[in-house]
């Protein structure tokens, strides 16, 4: 059947939904989570390492579009995925559970090449130790004993019932934290759901926490910046008109400072919003209820993440707040300038009316002094055409002449003028 015209990335959207999906797991298994926070030069680094990772076990190379593989690798599995921030490596293996009584089971990571996993590009945010185990080889002794503290232990049942998870929330000696997953009765691909979203949970209360110590660094940047704006609330209170130009100066680089700021932990703190949330999701995912006396994941994550989480929102709002006043007082110390350029402008007009009425004052007495040397020099004519008409009979003396044409010149060249205004006027 013919087709109309596809949009460019219709494949790539439609392919989205299936975008790192989980994987079938079954009992027993070890598994090792690392994140790596990374930026766009490390992100590349770490898909560059994933690639000497697979050519050494003579697998084809990810190309620069792939941002998640899996590969089977002799006996281990590795998961990679690169999101916005940060790079997760997923080691998994099979490994002996009758041991776990005795000792601390192997890890995943203990059959990766150490020397290429010492390498990893970036900074190590989160670590994971993980084991999957059946019901049948837990005896609660040993794990406590062997994998996890007593003091700290936290646990729940997940997966409505069918498994549960303990971990203590503490780094052990080699920087990595521990967990257990108890699972009989879980389907394998529901099992991968489950692990996938605990290591979530851990990626992403870590990646949360992020916007801590910007938040704690904004306490004193706002701080000072209140009691600034405070000060210059008060001094244009009381400022006189030759202050307000290095009160203007103050107020803009204060009001500089704050954007500048914000502009800078904006980003952290809508990342740290948005992980907080996909905590909360992830947690409500694994579908937790109480086990025993202890306390479940949510209770602890949500009891100890909480005064992290209030921190970071209430810097959002108090750099929200103190922008928000910055522009008021900045409308405020406006309002004013302008009110006082509004008074020196009708000051100023007045003055000019003043030397407008002046001008025409002028003008008027300019064009009374002309009307007179006009009438001068015509009537001047006109007595020398006086004297010449007396030769030719004129019965009257140039003098008298020119006396007598002295208001009929003045009258006419006064009225000549008078028109001329009226006719500049209306164009």
């Amino acid at each position: 059947m013919p087709m109309p015209q596809a949009h460019p990335q219709r494949v790539a959207l439609h392919n989205e939904i299936h975008a790192r999906p989980p994987e079938a797991m079954g009992v027993p298994l070890a598994i090792t989570h690392v994140v790596m926070l990374a930026d766009a030069q490390g992100r590349d680094a770490s898909r560059a390492h994933l690639a000497a990772l697979l050519k050494d076990h003579h697998q084809a190379s990810p190309d620069a579009q792939t941002t998640h593989l899996r590969a089977e690798l002799g006996g281990w599995r590795v998961r990679w995925e690169m999101h916005t921030e940060f790079v997760s490596w997923t080691f998994s293996r099979p490994f002996d559970a009758s041991q776990f009584d005795d000792r601390e089971p192997a890890t995943a990571s203990a059959a990766v090449p150490q020397a290429w996993l010492a390498e990893l590009p970036g900074q190590m945010l989160c670590g994971l130790h993980l084991w999957v185990l059946s019901t049948r080889a837990h005896q609660e002794g040993s794990l406590v004993r062997h994998v996890l503290r007593e003091e700290t232990l936290v646990g729940s049942t997940v997966a409505d019932g069918l498994g549960e998870v303990y971990t203590d929330f503490t780094l052990h000696a080699d920087g990595f934290a521990r967990m257990v997953l108890l699972a009989d009765s879980v389907t394998p691909r529901r099992l991968g759901r489950l692990v996938q979203q605990l290591l979530e949970v851990d990626t992403y209360r870590m990646a949360a926490l992020l916007g801590l110590p910007a938040a704690r660094e904004a306490g004193s940047v706002l701080a000072h910046a209140e009691r600034e704006l405070a000060a210059l609330a008060e001094s244009i209170r009381v400022a006189g008109r030759d202050e307000e130009p290095q009160l203007l100066d103050r107020l803009t680089r204060l009001a500089g400072q704050v954007e500048s700021h914000y502009a800078a932990t904006h980003s952290r703190f809508s990342a740290s919003a948005a992980y907080f949330e996909l905590v909360d999701r992830r947690l409500a995912d694994i579908g937790e209820s109480r086990l025993g006396g202890l306390q479940t994941l949510g209770e602890f994550i949500h009891r100890r993440l909480s005064p992290a989480r209030a921190t970071c929102e209430w810097s959002v709002r108090r750099q929200d707040a103190l922008s928000q006043r910055v522009s008021r007082i900045s409308n405020l110390l406006r309002t004013r300038v302008e009110i006082e350029q509004q008074q020196s402008s009708q000051a100023l007009l007045g003055a000019m009316n003043r030397r407008q009425d002046l001008q025409l004052k002028l003008q008027a007495t300019v064009e009374g002094l002309s009307v007179a040397a006009i009438t001068y020099y015509i009537v001047g004519l006109v007595s020398y055409l006086a004297k010449g008409a007396q030769a030719l009979g004129w019965p009257f003396s140039a003098e008298a002449t020119a006396a007598g044409a002295i208001p009929v010149v003045a009258g006419t060249v006064w009225l000549l003028l008078r028109r001329l205004h009226a006719r500049l006027l209306d164009h």
